[in-house]
């Protein structure tokens, strides 16, 4: 990791986080609030089949220490974890690392984010300049 960093390659971490329910749910913690205004809520966290749940995925640049995160509704968190991937390149990474000709990405490797798993590899383009 280190030799990529000190050659000027972008190294980036990425992390799919577990589904969070979308709506107006109960906030966990404590909130203070003037007596007798209550934030009103559902009186239960059950799903919305409807709206269905939200799937955060991030990318962290470590050489910069910024952050990206993605937002979406997908349950294949390695076909998201490409998606979100790019989306940083396009958006982010391009201009950060005009000249980059490689991408190190390290990921927690379990479950469908598992390296070997023909999903991440099938995402992936072969050449890191068609990313975008």
């Amino acid at each position: 990791m280190e030799r990529f960093r000190a050659a000027g390659e972008p190294v980036t971490s990425v992390d799919a986080k577990s589904k969070e329910l979308i709506g107006n749910f109960a906030p966990k913690g404590k909130q203070w609030r003037p007596v007798g205004r209550p934030v009103e809520t559902n009186t239960h966290d059950f799903p919305d089949k409807e709206v269905g749940k939200a799937v955060p995925c991030g990318v962290y640049d470590l050489a910069e220490s910024t952050g990206w995160v993605s937002v979406g509704g997908s349950s294949d968190t390695a076909e998201f974890a490409v998606a979100t991937i790019r989306r940083w390149w396009s958006e982010v990474g391009v201009l950060a690392y005009p000249e980059a000709t490689t991408l190190l990405v390290p990921a927690e490797s379990g479950g469908s984010n598992s390296s070997r798993g023909r999903l991440w590899k099938g995402s992936w383009p072969t050449s890191q300049k068609k990313l975008g």
